[in-house]
């Protein structure tokens, strides 16, 4: 199985170069890139800017299975404001163009919030609407998704909405495209439950996987820990992944980033990495 880092154990400013070379030092199979509005990867990122990244990738032997975005925190998807949504979408449209050009097959995104501790001016959006305003907004993104071959991946954060996975599941069914799908973070899943239940019922919508963990005793974003010091069930969640037959890219996701050094995380989360691995092909046996 591969093993990926997303980026978003970085800052949106950090040297590109400088992370893709500590991830294949590290011995990471591929890299995650960060759409943000005024980072290494925004919006207006050229084309040929876009396409060097993807060549600096290759030259490392490293590919790019996967585009994240940080501003649809800033840009809700479902947001009261037609301003706002319209923004979003234009960003999510600009995810998929860069994925396509770097040679990624699935984007992240999120796929709006009914309230939210994140945002600077967070909103506070009625569920049925925001429910309604984000199929219908994925409905139409789909199109773009399908012709660039770039699925969507709608992920499971901590935006009071999608609260479990059968919601999530018939939320899915009902856009009923192959273009969007789930993309889970199974240490986001211990704020609402069970990341081994949301693997198996979610299971052949599930696009890409972030590996994360997440510890009880803790509070608030603050208590996100290195993998096997929180409340994770690896065991169960390789197992699950076994069950479903996934086979794609496990991706590290160490957020918030390290005070000091973040690149550390990088080599420090690497065996717990190997280890959920080496779960999932004994689980497969």
């Amino acid at each position: 199985m591969k093993q990926g880092i997303s980026l978003f154990s970085f800052t949106e400013t950090t040297d590109v170069r400088w992370m893709f070379e500590h991830a294949q030092k590290a011995g990471y199979n591929g890299v995650e890139p960060v759409m943000s509005e005024s980072g290494y990867l925004n919006p207006s990122t050229s084309e040929k800017e876009i396409l060097s990244m993807r060549r600096m990738a290759e030259d490392l032997g490293l590919e790019i299975p996967s585009v994240g975005v940080w501003s649809l925190w800033e840009n809700n998807l479902v947001s009261d404001s037609q301003t706002i949504r319209d923004k979003a979408f234009y960003t999510v449209q600009k995810q998929i163009e860069a994925a396509h050009l770097m040679g990624a097959d699935t984007i992240l995104v999120v796929p709006g919030y009914v309230g939210c501790e994140f945002a600077s001016k967070p909103e506070k959006i009625r569920y049925d609407v925001a429910y309604e305003r984000s199929q219908e907004a994925l409905s139409r993104l789909a199109k773009d998704a399908e012709q660039a071959k770039v699925a969507i991946g709608i992920e499971n954060v901590w935006n009071k909405f999608l609260l479990s996975p059968l919601e999530t599941a018939h939320f899915l069914d009902e856009i009923g495209s192959e273009y969007v799908g789930m993309y889970l973070d199974v240490g986001n899943v211990i704020y609402t439950g069970y990341p081994e239940q949301w693997v198996e019922i979610l299971g052949k919508h599930i696009k890409k996987l972030h590996m994360s963990d997440y510890r009880f005793d803790q509070a608030g974003i603050g208590a996100f820990v290195d993998l096997f010091a929180g409340d994770v069930d690896f065991e169960a969640v390789a197992k699950s992944i076994a069950k479903i037959g996934y086979d794609d890219y496990i991706t590290l996701e160490m957020l918030p980033n390290y005070k000091q050094f973040p690149e550390v995380s990088l080599y420090a989360d690497k065996y717990a990495m190997n280890k959920i691995s080496d779960l999932i092909a004994e689980a497969r046996k």
